[in-house]
């Protein structure tokens, strides 16, 4: 039988800890929440504001207006997001073509208006700073 005292102490120690494990997220989650904020400007049509919310290699990449001029023309014919759902993702340090650094490539599964059955690549990486920023995004 487990007394009192030591119920107690349990409870305490889990009050203490598992907040500590929770604010503990991995590199995946961290870069899914990051994607998923950026593809809502995307999605909100408000490309610039996705431009300047990218990594810095990603600004480094494309101007704002040929990226701007770039999603005008791709994004408008799928219509609306219906749904999107994480699909796979893939923590990596290297990457054919970009510096060496930490990313993560979420592979979502979107249903647009015009297209139900899309796939978007979005590449967040660990930028500068140490927040994960998108650097990359592909729609098949």
């Amino acid at each position: 039988m487990t007394s009192r005292p030591a119920i107690a102490v349990l409870a305490l120690l889990a009050i203490v800890f598992l907040p500590l494990v929770a604010v503990a997220e991995t590199p995946e989650k961290e870069a899914i929440k990051a994607a998923e904020s950026w593809l809502a400007l995307v999605d909100a049509g408000d490309y610039a504001k996705s431009w300047d919310a990218a990594a810095a290699y990603f600004r480094g990449a494309i101007t704002k207006e040929k990226w701007e001029q770039t999603l005008e023309g791709v994004r408008p014919p799928f219509g609306n997001v219906l749904s999107r759902k994480v699909k796979n993702t893939q923590y990596a340090t290297s990457l054919p073509g970009a510096p060496d650094g930490e990313y993560v490539v979420i592979q979502f599964e979107t249903s647009f208006a015009h297209k139900s059955d899309a796939v978007e690549t979005v590449t967040p990486m660990k930028d500068e700073d140490g927040k994960w920023r998108v650097s990359g995004y592909f729609i098949r």
